[in-house]
């Protein structure tokens, strides 16, 4: 069984799989450079004094296990789209999956910023009928160009409308006044001699 397959639904099919782009991965990459070398300085400088020497292999192991825990937690993220929901799913060890059902969603705003236009990614802002959703904002976004017009296929294509009934007259004592006025589209046209 497919990690993706116990939260969907039988009857959905997923059309948008995706990862954030690795670009969300920059700033907790600077940050575990920055407690490296903390790290390696008090290893080096003050590592001739035992507590210092245990104070700086505590650091520099606790940056690798945070920093390998945001590169876990960052792998098995998913954010999906089937033909019914929106979903993003995350937690290495705690799953959480926020939904959204894709009939609420009222307006998809999409951004670009520059750093986003050069590295390749993209953010969503997804809103519902005057609610607060847990999915309202989806940074990092790879291929945001591709996903924008998946998204917007699901959210406003031909599948998303519902079938718009025929105009007939109405027959029978039931009527209304205007209701014996046939659409003018579908009217025959009168022939001119």
């Amino acid at each position: 069984m497919n990690d993706l397959d116990r939260y969907l639904l039988p009857t959905e099919t997923p059309e948008v799989v995706a990862r954030r782009h690795w670009a969300s991965l920059v700033r907790p990459a600077l940050i575990f450079l920055a407690i490296l070398a903390v790290g390696l300085f008090v290893l080096t400088f003050l590592g001739n004094l035992s507590f210092f020497s245990l104070a700086g292999v505590v650091v520099v192991l606790g940056g690798i296990g945070w920093f390998g825990w945001i590169i876990g937690d960052w792998y098995v993220e998913r954010f999906v789209i089937t033909d019914k929901r929106v979903l993003l799913i995350t937690g290495l060890l705690t799953k959480r999956v926020a939904i959204m059902p894709l009939s609420k969603v009222t307006d998809l705003t999409y951004e670009r910023s520059v750093m986003g236009r050069i590295l390749g990614y993209g953010v969503f802002v997804m809103e519902s009928a005057g609610q607060q959703q847990a999915l309202s904002r989806i940074d990092y976004l790879p291929t945001p160009d591709q996903l924008y017009q998946q998204v917007s296929a699901l959210l406003f294509g031909p599948r998303a409308r519902a079938p718009r009934p025929e105009a007939r007259p109405a027959v029978g004592p039931d009527a209304g006044p205007t209701d014996h006025l046939q659409d003018q589209t579908t009217a025959p046209l009168p022939r001119v001699r």
